[in-house]
């Protein structure tokens, strides 16, 4: 049972990996808005701008050890990758407002349940632009 068990961790290790460092990411995103828009006083478009950003380097300095086991960290490798990640981030993100723009504010159907569907979606579209476009294994 236990190699059983291991095989599949280590058959999907990169999936399972994302998802832990996914749901980290996310803590970190809001705490940072939430100490910006609360405790800092700042607009909510503005903390949701900088949460992002912070959230998008957090996620990359942890995807790209962790989760696609790209350790070389020389400027030759880690530009392009990090142009992509941000570009594909970047990318979700349009979709993300846009999947809402038009179920929520546009059809006026429920916030939460098209903001967790968004969700999903732009978790699953990040996943697979780090893994085929970001962090391509030679």
């Amino acid at each position: 049972m236990y190699k059983k068990i291991l095989a599949l961790v280590t058959k999907y290790w990169d999936v399972l990996s994302y998802l832990f460092f996914g749901g980290l990411t996310t803590v970190v995103s809001f705490a940072i808005y939430f100490f910006l828009q609360s405790g800092m006083h700042l607009s909510g478009t503005i903390s949701n701008i900088i949460s992002w950003v912070g959230a998008v380097a957090f996620a990359f300095l942890t995807n790209k050890p962790w989760v696609f086991k790209s350790h070389d960290w020389s400027m030759k490798t880690t530009l392009p990758e990090l142009s992509k990640f941000v570009s594909c981030r970047v990318a979700s993100g349009v979709m993300e407002t846009g999947i809402i723009m038009v179920t929520v504010d546009i059809l006026g159907w429920n916030s939460m349940v098209w903001k967790l569907i968004a969700s999903i979606l732009v978790v699953i579209a990040n996943y697979f632009g780090s893994k085929f476009l970001v962090f391509r294994r030679k």
